[in-house]
């Protein structure tokens, strides 16, 4: 079993930045290809990011290129994703995820996944 724990959230003015971790254990770290989602009240949870397990690949919902970068630590066993230029419309919970896939691939869909943390979250005031 794999167990994801997010962190970092919390309030911030808009244009600040937020880092978020999610520590992943219960299988190597190398075999799981990671994702962040997230959902806002009364709307359905959405992509953001997501990153190959050969941490070379990486994709971006629209809505955040250019102001959100995944990364991940092998050595910490740790996904981050840097939120810049932060928004109001930024403002939900944020949840990581992990799939056990190809070296290469990046996972994008959130039915794909199967493994999840239990949120963590942000507030963007204006």
């Amino acid at each position: 079993q794999v167990q994801l724990v997010e962190s970092g959230g919390g309030l911030v003015q808009a244009g600040g930045s937020l880092r978020l971790s999610c520590a992943i254990s219960g299988r190597t770290f190398s075999s799981i290809a990671l994702g962040w989602f997230r959902q806002a009240p009364g709307k359905e949870r959405e992509f953001v990011a997501a990153i190959s397990r050969s941490g070379d690949r990486t994709y971006y919902a629209d809505s955040v290129k250019g102001r959100f970068t995944i990364s991940k630590d092998d050595a910490k066993n740790t996904v981050y994703l840097q939120m810049n230029s932060l928004k109001p419309e930024d403002t939900a919970v944020y949840y990581c995820a992990g799939e056990i896939t190809s070296w290469y691939r990046v996972v994008t869909g959130e039915l794909e996944y199967d493994y999840w943390g239990q949120g963590t979250q942000v507030t963007v005031s204006s």
